[in-house]
Formats: C-alpha cells, structure tokens, sequence
C-alpha cells in the first residue's frame, strides 16, 4: 500500500485515550474492571518507587496504550489472580486458542510469508511474483488496481490515470491468466485482496487454475470478500449492502462445496486501524463484521460448520509491541467463544481465528525512511509473538512509492531473520503467563466486549454502520493522534523529533508509462476476438441469476470463461441492484 506520511500514525497520549480509560474505570491498580490489591506492590510503591521517583520524576503523569487503558508501573501476580488458565488460555491448538490456533505453532510450520505486490500490467506483477518466491517468499498476495476494484475496465472513462497505479489491473481472464502463467497454483496459495468485486476475480482464477489443469479441490487462497469494512473505512464499494452481503455468501455457500481449500472472506480489521482506529475498535469493528458475515450465512439455510472453518482475518500490527500480542491473543479468545457460545458450533475448527497481519503501512514516514525498516521489524515481531498465519512486511519506500524490488526483498529478509534467526519461535505462545501481557489481554477484550454491546443495542453491524457508529469513532481516534503528533506529545522519529539533517532518497519504482496503453489495447482485443453469442449467452443467465436467488458464482464462472470483463459484469450488477451512495450528512 502506498501511504503518505503519517496521517494515523501510531498511538499517542492524547486527551481522548484519558477520556476513554476513566470512562472504563481504568486506574493504577485496575486490570479488567475490579480494584487489584497487592501489598508486595505497595510496599513497593512507598519505599523504592517513591525514592526513585522523588529523584527523578517520571516522563509524563499518565502511561496509556493506544485503546486508552492505564499502563501500571509494576504488574505482579496480583494482577491476573482472577485468570483460569484452563478456562481463559488452554493449551495450544485447543479451545479457546488463546495460545494459538495450532499445537505446535511455528515449531511445526512458519507462517507464510507473503508480500503483498501488484502494479502497472499482469506481465509486470507476474514477473515480481516469480522474483519474490525465487527470494522465499511462500505465498502469492495480489493488490488489484482502483478500476478493478471499483468495477470497471482499464478502458472505462472513469479508469483513465488509475490504471495499474496501485495494483494490476485484471479486466479479464485473459489478464487473469497473464498474472498467474508458470506459477505453481497447486503448491502455492494466493490471497486476493479484491471486495466489492470478489466474486468475478474469484471466478477467473477459478477458471485460470482449471486452465492449467490445478483442480478445484486443488485450489489454495483467499478472497478478502470483506464488503463491510469498505462502508466503514475504505470506500472501494460498488452495489448497496445487502446484495453486496448476498455475493459474500454466494462465494461462502460455493466454496464450502467446490473449493474446499479456499477461504472465503478475510474479515479486515487492517483498514479500519489504518483509517485511525484503535487497538479495541479494530479488534471489536472487526469481530462485529463477523458477526454479521456468519448471521447472513445463517440466514441462507448454511450449517455453522460447514463454512465457518474457512473463515479468516486479516489484522494490522503497529508499534506498540505488547498491546499488539495481547490483540491478537484476545481475538482468537473472542473469536472462539462467540463461534462456540453464540452460534453453537460443534466443530473446534470452526472456533480457531486464524488471521493474516500486514505491518501499519501508515506507520511509515516519507522523511528518514530507513527509519521505517526498524519500524516494520518492530511491527512483525508483534505478529509473530502473536502467533499470525501468514504475515505481509512493508517496505521501506512505501510512503513515496510502490516498493521497488529492493526494498521488497529487504522487507522479505526482516521475516525471513525473524524466522530464523531470532529464536522467537522456537515455542508457540512465549509471551504467555506475563503479568503485563495477560493484563493488557483482558483489558482488550473487555474494552472490545464494550464496543460490541454498543453495536448490538444499535441493532447490529449492518444498523450501526447506516448510523455511522464505527465510522464516527474510527475518526475520532484519528483526529486525536494527529492533534497529538502535531503538537509533540505523539513523538514520530524523524518527524516531529529527531530529524535527520541530510537524508537520501533512493532509486523510486517507476511505472512503465506504456503500461496503461498496451493493457487498454488488450482489453479492446479480448473484446474483439471473443464468441459473441456465447458472451451474451452467458451474461444473460448471469443477470437472470442476479434478478432471482440462485448462487451467482457458477454463472459468473460461466461469463469470465466467455471472456466478460469486470466491467461488463458489473454493470450488469449494477442494472439490476443500483449502485452504493455514501450518506453525507453535515
């Protein structure tokens, strides 16, 4: 992702998260909602403490993570006395995975490294992915450019300027096919960040594995298919909600009989913490779309285990290093239970919240940008702890530029150190049983709990997103940590303290300037040399589909194999379920 320079910037101690932590009750001795006593603490606190502080005084008056809880000088056994190790961790791979949604973690299989890349044509990215995986990398991450994630074709009007500007641009299978030649689809899973036009890039690959002969069952991956969090933070929206929530179980209910590798969604908190939300909101905003992604499936007759095992998720991990692990160790505590306690599932798979972690693009600072390798490592070093599946690290010109290959490789190399050098995942979980970890672990999903009653008494996700709840906190908490950072008490290295005095910018990616050309003159050409009457064969049952309840996705198969462009599908969306307008109010 390219980002400017800090527009949500990492945490900050700001009159909100003051505001938030004495709204919970948070004080000095309060981890998760009750008064915590220890005299060993005390004693403590007036002897050795006092004497220390009477020489020099603290840094500031109050600590606050980023969700706005209190950040104690000392935490003791005291401080989780109240924690059932059976009940509240388990053991690894066992409910309520807490400790990690496998028994052996990275002892047994690293995570997948997978570097998000897309960019200029399907030649282009097929040649960096081939690059990447000759470098280690042990997944496939596509970024799609604008037009096709807004429905339309490299040729479209509204197209011109964006095409392959921040990802490839796929109008057709034909394109489809170009990004994934001589890639090994049946070894290799890709995830797909595409949403609000998932369904019609799903199809293609689809198509393009059977092409290369990979079999359905065969087939490996992810679409992000998350259309919830594009109302909420990202925008990249085409249909209203609900026939946009119909496609996202279109794609639940087929996978679950055709693809029986593939997951379905990954429900995106990463956006939202990238818009400025906090640790609690993302954790919470996230869970709630979940919430409203398996009631849908529900609604359409699904059996809860028949698809709710290939769920997935998709966080952001930022700087502060220890309320990161605690999130992700709370969202698998929370994910476990809802699956199990709200929706009676039966199937210990179906509770395992298993997530995909991208390192906070909007971390990254275009001033000192070496700066943001120290930044990135920090980030995934939090993932990691926190036990993620598969992990994205950014790289370091990302605030000027796409990442050149260089400093793809680089931000490679800083998991590939991780994984082997460091030592952190010689045991799953390591950070477990910490005073201060287990602490911060239930203050989050506490906080997060609190959220989600907020949600539910406004009448659930979809409701609460037409009133704007998620949206209005989200900039809220931005609208802090930038007044934060502007006026000092948020330090940025590089930034607003600590500047260098001479830096260097580095050779910048640079786009092929024919590259929006030729992929225009492509498009025309499958136009021109495709079967007529077999495209509009196709099209016509896919619309008859859209006007009725069947699932669409083996008639959209049937279009992209016909060679349909995305922008010919959707507009054949379009026609018969009009287009999403954001509500403005002043």
């Amino acid at each position: 992702m390219i980002h400017s320079t800090l527009a949500q910037s990492a945490t900050g101690k700001t009159e909100r998260k003051r505001e938030v932590a004495e709204d919970r009750g948070a004080s000095q001795n309060d981890s998760d909602g009750g008064s915590v006593v220890d005299p060993g603490r005390e004693r403590w606190r007036a002897t050795t403490r006092a004497k220390a502080v009477s020489r020099s005084a603290e840094r500031q008056e109050r600590f606050l993570t980023t969700s706005g809880a209190e950040i104690q000088d000392l935490y003791t056994q005291a401080d989780i006395a109240g924690l059932d190790e059976d009940r509240d961790l388990g053991r690894p791979g066992e409910f309520p995975y807490t400790r990690g949604v496998q028994p052996t973690m990275y002892r047994g299989r690293l995570w997948t490294m997978r570097q998000y890349a897309g960019f200029s044509t399907a030649e282009d990215t097929n040649r960096r992915f081939r690059y990447l995986l000759e470098q280690g990398q042990t997944g496939l991450s596509v970024a799609f450019d604008l037009p096709t994630q807004m429905g339309y074709d490299s040729d479209a009007p509204q197209a011109e300027g964006e095409v392959g500007r921040v990802g490839v641009p796929v109008t057709s299978l034909a394109d489809m096919e170009v990004l994934l030649d001589s890639l090994p689809l049946g070894t290799v899973s890709t995830s797909m960040t595409i949403n609000a036009s998932a369904a019609i890039l799903l199809a293609m690959y689809v198509a393009a594995a059977e092409k290369q002969g990979v079999a359905r069952g065969q087939v490996s991956g992810t679409t992000q298919n998350d259309i919830l969090k594009e109302y909420i933070a990202r925008g990249t929206y085409i249909f209203p909600p609900r026939p946009s929530m119909r496609l996202v179980t279109d794609i639940f209910e087929f996978c679950s009989k055709e693809l029986p590798r593939w997951n379905t969604i990954s429900i995106s908190g990463y956006h939202m913490r990238e818009a400025g939300a906090t640790a609690a909101q993302e954790l919470a905003f996230t869970l709630a779309d979940g919430i409203a992604y398996v009631d849908a499936a529900l609604s359409r007759g699904l059996d809860i285990d028949a698809f709710a095992d290939r769920l997935s998720f998709f966080f952001a991990s930022w700087s502060e290093l220890f309320e990161e692990v605690a999130k992700f160790r709370a969202a698998r505590r929370m994910w476990a239970r809802i699956i199990k306690d709200r929706f009676g599932s039966t199937n210990t798979r179906s509770m395992a919240c298993r997530f995909h972690v991208q390192t906070a693009g909007s971390s990254l600072t275009a001033q000192s940008i070496d700066n943001n390798v120290v930044r990135t490592t920090v980030q995934a070093l939090a993932a990691v702890l926190g036990g993620a599946q598969s992990l994205h690290t950014n790289s370091r010109d990302e605030a000027l530029a796409l990442p050149s290959a260089e400093a793809a490789r680089l931000a490679l190399r800083t998991q590939q150190i991780l994984a082997f050098e460091s030592g952190v995942t010689e045991t799953p979980d390591p950070l477990a049983g910490s005073y201060y970890v287990e602490t911060l672990t239930n203050q989050l999903e506490a906080a997060a709990n609190d959220y989600l009653k907020e949600i539910e008494a406004l009448g659930g996700t979809l409701a609460a997103i037409e009133a704007g709840y998620q949206q209005r906190n989200i900039q809220e908490a931005a609208y802090q940590v930038q007044r934060a950072v502007e006026n000092g008490s948020k330090v940025v290295v590089g930034v607003n303290k600590f500047r260098d005095e001479e830096t260097a910018t580095p050779s910048l990616e640079k786009l092929d300037p024919e590259g929006e050309r030729r992929q225009v003159e492509n498009v025309r050409k499958v136009r021109a040399e495709r079967d007529p009457a077999v495209w509009e064969a196709a099209m016509g049952r896919l619309e008859a589909c859209a006007r009725g309840e069947e699932n669409l996705m083996p008639y959209m198969i049937e279009a992209v194999k016909a060679y349909a462009t995305v922008g010919e599908i959707s507009d054949r969306l379009r026609s018969v379920w009009g287009e999403h307008r954001e509500l403005i109010t002043v």
